[in-house]
């Protein structure tokens, strides 16, 4: 008889001896222990952060904490419903469908009211980012072509195939922008946000036919968060991997460590929403290629700006698909592709990628179901405006509008680093600088420049403030008038110090300290639920 392997050997010395309700329970407790262990090892979350997470749900459990919590949540809920209420004074409210329909003056005249509600000149350059362009010619065309296919739908590719065509033109025309060969394919999105839903959707799923049944993406602490939206509705788990404090570019090294068995995705930003800066997107795609994971480039921010900085005549490093390792790029066409909102694409370098990004549903009774994207009705309408814009503007004036662009945002740069007091953090990388202080509050300078006109974005881990420079800002005088003003805001700040932030950018330095973060996410829910209130005439009395 042949002997009992090891293992065998090992286990009937553990058990020598034992009651036969010892053997149970230390079988029992050990398969629960195995089962905790990969729970861990696959779990969507750290266990520190689910620790501090339950740690806070107990504390709000107790009645003191929970009422005093209460009474201030109310509070910041009537505040932000006090603000809307501000801003609709001696507007009309219309809660319910009219009797007969308003006449087209009528309505044209609420709609110009409507557009010219909010506190900030955004047609002569005052709000960073938001409007990418104010050229009349270019909303002509766009809003003209939009007219023409407003009921258009290209899931009915029979109906509509010239809409089909355009999406077509649009993805390719990308692609070459972007260095792609024959292979690569992409679709047209509504925003940056689908466009990266559908990259980690596409790559959760090539991960599970891999075999992976937990998969999780490597993102930097800067990339958009639009990757967290991401990972929430697909139920992926993110690894995130801190920035340079210098540079404000993620730590390559920290990502190698943080790829495992696990990881469908790694994720570069170029350039990064918060700092301007640019993720070393050739180091991340030797890393990409030596451990088989995909890599995603992020440029839905300024994409359409690097892909025409070279022919304009500044730097800009390679981050497209001229590196092996890039697997997918997002880019927004309605930033600076300067195409109405609502429009973004999504590429990858081979169908394979695409494919995984569709949903199709065979057992319907209403047929066998396919859709590209989230959507399956889509507005063919924002897809031929996108078209329209890009073959308005063309090559040589995207080149123009570009050099004009980064021309301004140098320019900025450079002033900004002059002004004693702040630093500006990482190097811009194309149209984003962000600047902070180590001798002054930063919100009170951006509180003081916000009754100045300037509506700014607000940093935070570390506080900051940037300006997303668009074409509206190479507008004469307004990147001069900008500078002048953040000089003199500066030395205003530097000589009171002492003076507590007030407004909503107050906000933004104490939602920094709460630890509990779910606080500070109940904050967002209602400030998000003011956007859709609508006051009522006895609310106006209060």
């Amino acid at each position: 008889m042949s002997e009992r392997p090891q293992p065998l050997k090992a286990i009937n010395r553990l058990f020598e001896g034992k009651e036969p309700w010892q053997i149970v329970t230390m079988t029992a407790s050990s398969v629960l222990a195995i089962v905790f262990a990969h729970s861990l090892y696959n779990a969507q979350e750290s266990l520190t952060t689910r620790l501090r997470k339950e740690f806070f749900r107990w504390l709000r459990q107790v009645p003191i904490v929970r009422r005093k919590i209460e009474e201030k949540m109310s509070e910041i809920n009537s505040d932000f419903r006090r603000d809307v209420a501000k801003r609709l004074a001696g507007v009309t409210l219309r809660r319910e469908l009219p009797d007969i329909g308003l006449s087209h003056e009528q309505i044209i005249e609420e709609i110009n009211d409507h557009v010219n509600l909010g506190a900030y000149d955004w047609k002569n350059g005052s709000v960073s980012g938001a409007v990418y362009h104010v050229s009349q010619e270019i909303s002509k065309i766009a809003c003209e072509a939009y007219t023409l296919t407003a009921y258009t739908n290209p899931l009915h590719a029979d109906v509509f195939p010239g809409i089909n065509k355009m999406e077509a033109e649009v993805v390719r025309m990308a692609i070459n922008l972007f260095h792609g060969d024959e292979d690569c394919c992409g679709t047209v999105t509504t925003g940056g946000t689908e466009s990266i839903i559908m990259a980690c959707k596409a790559f959760r799923d090539l991960a599970y036919s891999r075999g992976i049944s937990h998969p999780q993406i490597v993102v930097p602490s800067t990339v958009h968060s639009a990757f967290d939206k991401a990972a929430q509705y697909l139920g992926l788990s993110v690894k995130t991997v801190p920035v340079n404090p210098d540079t404000m570019t993620v730590d390559v090294d920290k990502v190698r460590k943080a790829i495992g068995r696990r990881t469908c995705l790694i994720v570069g930003s170029a350039p990064n929403y918060p700092y301007g800066t640019m993720d070393d997107i050739i180091a991340l795609s030797e890393l990409a290629a030596e451990y088989d994971v995909p890599l995603h480039v992020d440029a839905c921010l300024g994409g359409f700006v690097a892909a025409f900085m070279t022919d304009a005549g500044h730097h800009v490093p390679v981050f497209d698909f001229r590196l092996p390792g890039v697997a997918s790029i997002s880019a927004d066409t309605h930033k600076y592709g300067f195409a109405p909102k609502g429009t973004s694409v999504i590429l990858y370098r081979k169908p394979e990628y695409r494919h995984h990004q569709y949903t199709v549903t065979t057992e319907w009774p209403g047929g066998v179901y396919g859709s590209p994207t989230v959507n399956g009705s889509r507005a063919g309408g924002l897809i031929a405006a996108c078209w329209a814009t890009m073959m308005f503007v063309g090559k040589s004036r995207y080149v123009e509008m570009t050099d004009q662009i980064i021309k301004t945002a140098r320019f900025i740069e450079n002033e900004l680093r002059k002004i004693q007091g702040m630093f500006v953090f990482g190097k811009p990388a194309t149209s984003v600088i962000a600047w902070g202080s180590n001798q002054f509050d930063i919100f009170k300078m951006a509180e003081h420049l916000h009754k100045k006109g300037w509506a700014l974005n607000a940093l935070q881990f570390p506080s900051g403030v940037h300006i997303c420079v668009t074409h509206a800002h190479t507008q004469a005088g307004v990147a001069e008038r900008f500078v002048a003003d953040v000089k003199e805001v500066a030395a205003i700040c530097l000589k009171d110090n002492a003076s507590p932030v007030q407004g909503k950018m107050a906000i933004y330095g104490v939602a920094q300290e709460i630890s509990d973060r779910s606080l500070v996410s109940d904050i967002t829910k209602y400030f998000i639920d003011s956007m859709y209130y609508l006051p009522k005439p006895e609310d106006a009395e209060k």
